[in-house]
């Protein structure tokens, strides 16, 4: 489930430097499109059954645009971000970005091309993520090696300017990462993801591992470099208020799928997906709380003519078991529900 126990502290802080004026996002030529990606994992113990973590989505990201991935835990938002940064290989679908589909590149080609430098992702734990046998230097420095031209002093130098953009002081990069805070081995996790220059940043729950006030620092450090560098954003997070905040658009998934997309401020104003409108009820000060009933569907093998969310949802009818619901558009908005409209 959700935690949104931290949202309001995080949030708050972070709100005093955040000035947005919402409205449909411009349309622009999309910096990354996913076209009916799917992802199946083999059920161990169980020949022939299939988990469907990511099934027949669909996405784009404009350059320089913020796009939040929300959802219950197993739903399916790491598993996309990893198809996304080519840790896993897609079993069907596309992955275009700038116009490269590399969906269609074996691994090891995808290795070798400049997409591999463009598209760079932070961890959920950067604790977890740094090598400890490296220095914070060493780990910023680890992807100029292998992804850049950049050797000896120009690489030294690239080091000291990425960290000098994520405030690492020069005295901290010379420390192992169990010398390091939360706060600061956060930083490296961003300086090595920034040191190839990307275009997209994949965000897996950046801050779930720190501490509320360490949080605010960070998230408002993804702001101001998303400002200043250009970036684009995958922003996979638990905290709703967070995704409001740092996002221009927000994609719900519910068992693999999409269920609601489309600019955040609407979504989190008024939400149309029955299951969008459980999420939005959760958070602090957001009005009576929709308790779901009913179990979650499995993942494994799931039915292709009923909507996923049938037995939980509050709306549901007869046709609901019978017939999936299509992504469709209602205004600025697509939901995958009958009765959206």
């Amino acid at each position: 489930m959700l935690d949104l126990t931290a949202a309001p502290a995080a949030s708050a802080i972070l709100a005093g430097d955040v000035r947005r004026s919402w409205g449909e996002p411009p349309v622009v030529q999309p910096l990354l499109e996913i076209d009916r990606l799917h992802r199946r994992f083999a059920v161990a113990g169980r020949r022939g059954a299939l988990l469907h973590a990511v099934d027949d989505v669909t996405l784009s990201i404009a350059a320089g645009e913020s796009v939040g991935l929300v959802g219950e835990s197993g739903c399916g938002k790491s598993t996309l971000a990893r198809l996304l940064a080519r840790l896993l290989d897609p079993d069907e679908g596309r992955i275009v970005f700038a116009g490269s589909d590399l969906a269609a590149l074996p691994a090891a080609r995808f290795a070798r091309t400049p997409e591999r430098a463009a598209i760079q992702m932070v961890f959920q734990d950067p604790g977890d993520s740094l090598n400890p046998r490296f220095t914070a230097r060493e780990s910023i420095r680890e992807p100029l090696t292998l992804l850049s031209r950049l050797k000896g002093a120009e690489a030294e130098a690239r080091v000291d300017e990425v960290a000098l953009q994520v405030g690492l002081p020069p005295a901290l990069l010379s420390r192992f990462p169990h010398q390091l805070s939360g706060g600061q081995k956060a930083r490296v996790g961003i300086a090595r993801a920034l040191a190839v220059k990307p275009r997209l940043l994949i965000l897996d729950e950046p801050t779930a591992a720190l501490d509320v006030s360490v949080q605010a620092v960070v998230l408002q450090l993804l702001q101001r470099l998303r400002a200043e560098l250009g970036l684009s954003y995958l922003f996979v997070s638990h905290d709703l208020n967070v995704v409001r905040l740092l996002t221009d658009r927000v994609a719900v998934m519910y068992l693999g799928k999409l269920v609601e997309l489309g600019p955040s401020e609407q979504v989190f104003r008024a939400p149309r997906h029955p299951y969008t409108q459980a999420l939005v009820s959760a958070i602090p000060g957001q009005g009576p709380r929709i308790r779901l009933g009913g179990e979650v569907a499995s993942p494994i093998d799931p039915p292709a003519h009923a909507c996923r969310f049938h037995g939980r949802c509050p709306h549901g009818e007869d046709r609901c078991a019978r017939e999936a619901p299509p992504l469709v558009r209602v205004g600025a908005r697509q939901v995958a529900c009958h009765f959206a409209a």
